[in-house]
């Protein structure tokens, strides 16, 4: 596994909560059916820590994480 490091467009409502809303991978577009879940998490397999969204894109539940500005989701190399 590696980071992958992704566009993503947000929401930033008046209180400052961050919410993705879609996603571009491989210049492909992704829209964000919903978020699951927002929580501060180590990652394990490939390092860093930051704020890892569960998210749902096409009915598929994945991570997408946010780490000192910067967006990325786990991949394959």
């Amino acid at each position: 596994m590696s980071k992958t490091y992704v566009k993503v467009n947000v929401n930033i409502d008046e209180l400052g909560k961050i919410t993705p809303v879609y996603i571009i991978f491989n210049d492909t577009h992704y829209d964000i059916d919903r978020v699951l879940d927002i929580r501060r998490e180590p990652n394990l397999e490939v390092g860093g820590i930051g704020m890892r969204y569960t998210i749902r894109v096409n009915g598929r539940v994945t991570y997408l994480w946010e780490e000192q500005g910067r967006w990325w989701v786990d991949s394959q190399v």
